[in-house]
């Protein structure tokens, strides 16, 4: 079988406030999660930036303190904007901070100030997901404890902040072949479509303190979904505080190529662990998501509720005609092509002889279940969703039919 596409994933070691390597309009989604104005573990990596930071701190001077980092963030917005295709989108995953400054105690509104500046740079601001990042933690509570009139409401969400540049996104016919291509499922659409999204976040274990000290990395879920949201199969997604690199591998994962930039060249080594490890995460998730839509398939028709359409490069049930050309596409193998770029294949997606149309399970008989025949299957389906749950996105290789 020949390979469907390959994609293109660099990272380039620099700051972000300079994207000189990519020309106007060059790229379809951004996707980031920048360091947090006013959260402590970043202040010296805003105070080297801009000068005044440091100083503002030690007055207990907070709100310049948060213009200052603010504007470090604004040159790469500007840069963002610059980039994106007319119709692109831009994601930007920000938390708002609390902090005592001197004797003063007060929210930092990290995400209403990033609107702000990227609706002036001509951002159309559209709808936000809230990704709630609830903690039982007994000392989570700030203030005066049991008594009112003293205490604070605990923070336990981030902002998923969505923007497009101008218009709709236009396609010719080329292109409306891969956004058709390119679409989700139905049952997709209604859970990653909601305003709020509960999902843990992922805290890594880097290698040195430095690294450490800077792992506020978002999980690979979160920018699997938005990367699979709002760009095509064969787009471009570019994240200017790449970090570890999961933007790329979900990139790799969805068959999107990527670029990142990432100022801390310590992290080169991360990164390019994370681009290898990529075709591996990014099987068993598509492998996942056949397997709960195979479970969808079976709900409805108990129900008497089955899906009208079938999907015709795979074979199964779908509820929309939108989803009949739908084409699931896993990596197949990551290789190195430069100092800091690689280069992905990718194959369609080559079901076993048990899900094509879902007979064995609709029938209700056994021919042809994998768990019966040959003793994998459900298993590893069942597996990859428990690792992805557990946060490490699955470590399984999707049987691909050579």
């Amino acid at each position: 079988m020949l390979w469907l596409m390959t994609s293109t994933h660099t990272a380039y070691f620099r700051s972000g406030c300079s994207l000189g390597e990519l020309s106007d309009a060059s790229v379809e989604l951004v996707l980031t999660s920048p360091p947090y104005p006013m959260i402590e573990m970043w202040d010296a990596s805003f105070a080297e930036q801009a000068p005044g930071v440091g100083k503002a701190l030690e007055a207990g001077d907070g709100v310049t303190a948060f213009e200052l980092m603010h504007a470090v963030l604004d040159a790469v917005w500007a840069e963002c904007a610059r980039v994106l295709v007319p119709g692109g989108f831009a994601c930007i995953n920000i938390g708002d901070a609390t902090r005592t400054l001197g004797t003063g105690f007060q929210l930092y509104p990290n995400h209403s100030r990033v609107i702000q500046r990227c609706r002036q740079l001509g951002l159309r601001s559209l709808p936000v997901i809230l990704w709630r990042k609830q903690t039982n933690a007994p000392n989570k509570f700030m203030g005066s404890g049991m008594l009112p009139a003293g205490a604070y409401v605990t923070l336990e969400h981030e902002y998923i902040l969505v923007f497009r540049k101008g218009e709709k996104r236009e396609f010719g016919e080329a292109g409306k072949a891969r956004r058709r291509r390119s679409a989700f499922f139905w049952e997709e659409r209604n859970e990653w479509f909601s305003d709020v999204w509960s999902f843990k976040g992922i805290r890594q274990e880097l290698g040195n303190g430095t690294q450490r000290a800077r792992s506020g990395a978002f999980p690979f879920e979160l920018a699997y979904r938005l990367i699979n949201m709002y760009s095509l199969q064969g787009d471009t997604v570019l994240d200017p505080f790449v970090g570890t690199g999961t933007t790329m591998a979900a990139g790799i994962a969805a068959a999107r190529s990527t670029v990142g930039y990432e100022s801390d060249p310590a992290f080169e080594p991360v990164i390019e662990q994370t681009i290898n490890a990529a075709p591996e995460a990014g099987s068993a998730r598509v492998f996942e998501r056949v397997n709960a839509h195979r479970e969808f398939v079976s709900r409805r028709t108990e129900e008497g509720k089955p899906p009208q359409h079938e999907n015709t490069p795979h074979g199964f049930p779908v509820m929309t005609r939108q989803e009949t050309e739908l084409q699931l596409t896993v990596p197949t193998a990551v290789r190195k092509i430069g100092a800091t770029t690689f280069q992905a294949a990718h194959k369609p997606l080559q079901l076993p002889p048990w899900l094509p149309g879902f007979a064995a399970q609709n029938t209700g008989g056994s021919a042809g279940r994998p768990d019966e025949q040959t003793g994998t299957g459900n298993a590893q389906l069942r597996a990859a969703a428990t690792a992805r749950a557990e946060g490490n996105c699955g470590q399984l290789a999707l049987p691909i039919d050579d």
